[in-house]
């Protein structure tokens, strides 16, 4: 099995910090404490609003980071220009509204692959791996291959969303289509990545995937850092997927 990779997303340690508009928690000095703690990269998503990670903190992971960087970004003109300034490892395009309090699905790419076609071709040229968040949907794994991502990444929300709710049909169904569009898009040359809502309780089932090659997890990590630490939660969450990925 080849090694599962852990993406942290340090956004809401910018969140708790912004609720006071000081500089404390820092977000890179979670960053920091999470390459520690084994992982293996730090997502951040610098919204249009700036509602939780600022300009100031992407340039400020650019300088401390020895792990790649994963920015999570909307396809917009200003975020592309950022994109390009800063050449992180990996950009992830995702879908943004200005009203959602979390990203609620996979970007539209079918309905908009010239757009995107055109949007990422200079991040692919400038160096960045460029990384198309979707849901778990052919139509789209299939669009973002054709505008020429390298990655995927398999939106996990409605997957841990039934889990939590008890729904246990719906959760079901749900992983199943996971486990077939990682399936699937492994067969078209893509990576396959996933993330968004997995906890201790469901993150074992993805981790098992063999074609998944990297999960990116946030805000759960960030709340029980409150209780555990942060580098102790993210540690079980790093046990947890190395288990699974063992298949024990």
């Amino acid at each position: 099995m080849t090694h599962l990779r852990l993406g942290v997303n340090i956004d809401h340690v910018a969140t708790v910090r912004n609720a006071r508009g000081g500089a404390y928690p820092d977000p890179l000095r979670a960053a920091q404490l999470a390459e520690e703690a084994g992982a293996d990269g730090i997502t951040a998503h610098l919204r249009e609003d700036r509602r939780h990670i600022s300009d100031a903190d992407i340039e400020g992971l650019m300088e401390v980071l020895t792990v790649p960087l994963n920015f999570e970004m909307a396809a917009t003109d200003e975020m592309q220009a950022i994109a390009l300034r800063h050449r992180p490892h990996a950009v992830c395009i995702v879908p943004e509204k200005r009203e959602e309090r979390t990203t609620e699905g996979g970007l539209e790419v079918a309905r908009e692959e010239n757009r995107l076609a055109h949007f990422i071709a200079p991040l692919r040229d400038a160096g960045c791996r460029v990384s198309i968040f979707i849901a778990a949907d052919r139509k789209q794994i299939e669009a973002a291959h054709r505008i020429g991502a390298e990655v995927i990444e398999l939106h996990t929300g409605a997957y841990c969303d039934a889990h939590a709710e008890g729904r246990l049909d719906a959760r079901d169904a749900e992983l199943e289509r996971l486990r077939e569009m990682s399936a699937f898009a492994h067969s078209l040359g893509l990576e396959v990545h996933a993330g968004h809502g997995l906890t201790y309780d469901t993150v074992r089932p993805v981790a098992a995937f063999p074609e998944v090659r990297e999960l990116n997890i946030g805000h759960f990590l960030v709340g029980e850092a409150i209780f555990l630490g942060l580098k102790p939660a993210i540690a079980e969450m790093r046990r947890l997927m190395d288990e699974a990925r063992a298949g024990s």
